[in-house]
This record gives structure tokens, sequence and C-alpha cells, in this order.
């Protein structure tokens, strides 16, 4: 199916600007996907480009957009965290709500899909969530940022070096990472979940699915039905295009059961 793409502008509460692109399919519509990236990442990450597009060609409205302080939106980076994440993803969510009735459901990869899993139950219109490689808590990420760089913790400040690229850190990031009880949230999330995760994931673990998922309970039943496809070979940033066809194909098919 064809598609077109549209640059767009969102509006926070606080002022400023984050910076979208909408994948429109020109066909027949199954709905709409919010779709967020993962940390220090952006919307134009290969792989977050390629699953929205083809989400589109197989029919769905796919808004990727990027965090204040990254990418194309306004905002510092080290004064952003968590709690920021959520109140961005909300804003894009409104967006939705004001052109195409709502998001139906919430996408995320690794620290977006954490951030989807928390905002999920809280936007009425969203039927689903899904999460790619993503963690089961936000503790963790607070642990290795202090890891890189003590002075974060000990001075109030401090910078960290992923992918590459260098980003300042502030303290305050740390203490919101440490202060979000995730695994509580996710517990309690009564809309129905899908875990996308590789085995051979070597930034967030396999087990963090099975978390998400309440899979390493026995004893315990989640609120909302749960569901994990496991993803082989995949690593965490999905390089590997098919890798990415998978996704795309294995989340229409499940949000459609749904829609």
């Amino acid at each position: 199916m064809a598609r077109v793409s549209h640059r767009i502008s969102i509006p926070t509460q606080d002022g400023l600007e984050l910076s979208g692109i909408l994948e429109v399919p020109e066909g027949e519509r199954l709905g709409t996907i919010l779709f967020s990236h993962c940390f220090t990442c952006s919307k134009d990450l290969k792989a977050i480009v390629r699953i929205s597009r083809e989400l589109a060609n197989q029919g769905w409205i796919v808004l990727r957009y990027d965090f204040r302080g990254l990418g194309g939106s306004q905002g510092e980076f080290a004064q952003s965290n968590f709690s920021t994440n959520c109140q961005d993803l909300h804003s894009a969510a409104d967006y939705l709500a004001r052109e195409y009735d709502g998001a139906d459901f919430l996408m995320g990869h690794s620290f977006g899909g954490a951030a989807s899993l928390a905002m999920a139950q809280r936007i009425e219109s969203v039927m689903g969530v899904i999460a790619l490689a993503a963690p089961s808590d936000t503790h963790h990420l607070a642990a290795l940022l202090e890891s890189m760089d003590p002075d974060i913790q000990q001075k109030g400040h401090g910078h960290v070096t992923i992918g590459g690229f260098t980003y300042p850190v502030r303290r305050q990031m740390l203490e919101d990472f440490r202060s979000i009880d995730l695994p509580s949230i996710v517990s309690e999330l009564r809309k129905p979940m899908l875990a996308l995760h590789s085995p051979g994931d070597e930034t967030v673990a396999y087990e963090h699915a099975l978390r998400n998922c309440d899979f390493a309970n026995a004893r315990s039943r989640p609120e909302g039905p749960r569901s994990l496809i496991t993803l082989p070979n995949c690593n965490h940033l999905l390089t590997d295009e098919r890798h990415c066809r998978w996704v795309a194909s294995h989340v229409s098919s499940w949000c459609q059961a749904f829609d």
C-alpha cells in the first residue's frame, strides 16, 4: 500500500515543540499507532523508520516523534527524565486525539517501551501496548549512568558517551529514574500488552520481557492479557532490515485482533 510522510510539530503543556513524522497510508486505514524511541535515540533511528513505514504500508497511521532535547525537538536533554518522556508521549497522544480520534496503540522501543507501558492505562483511547526490547524498570539505567560518570551523583552533573555521542546528564535524571516504580505500574496494567524481545539482546536482557509479561512469577496473574514474541538472532537496535519487517508483521497482526 502507498503511504505519505508528513512532518509535524507537537506542542507540549510546558511550551516546547516536539518534532514528529506521520506515516499515513493512502488506502484503507486500520488504526493509529504512537511509536516512542529509545534512550538518547530519535525518531530517525533506522529501525524506528523501517518499522513505522512497514506498518503504514500495511494500513496503520504511525506517529513517530522525538522526546525533548533529542532529534528535532526543543528542550535540553539534561533537563529531561522518565517523567518528561511520559509527558511528551501524552502530548503526542493529544495530537492524535485532535487529528485522528486518538492513539489506538502505544508502541515503544527500549526506554520508549517503558514509557509506553507506563502511559497505556492513562490514555483512554489506547486499546493495547507494544513493548519492543523494553526494560522492566528504570532503576538499572540510573545505576548504569552513574557508573559511567560518578560525578553525576557526586557533583550533580556529568557526561556520558552512548553510541559515539556525548550527552550532559544531571542528578535530577537519576533521581527521577529511581523514583519510578515501573514494575507496580505494569503489574496493574489492565490493557493487552505485547512484548517482543530477543534472547540475544546485548543491552536489555531477555529476562526483562519475562518480568514485563509476569511469566517469571508462576503464582501471579497480571491484570491484563500478556503476549510474548521471541525474536531470534536480533540485536537491540534491530539493525537487520529483515527483523524490522518481522516486527511490523507481528505487531500488525496482534493489533488487528483488538481493533
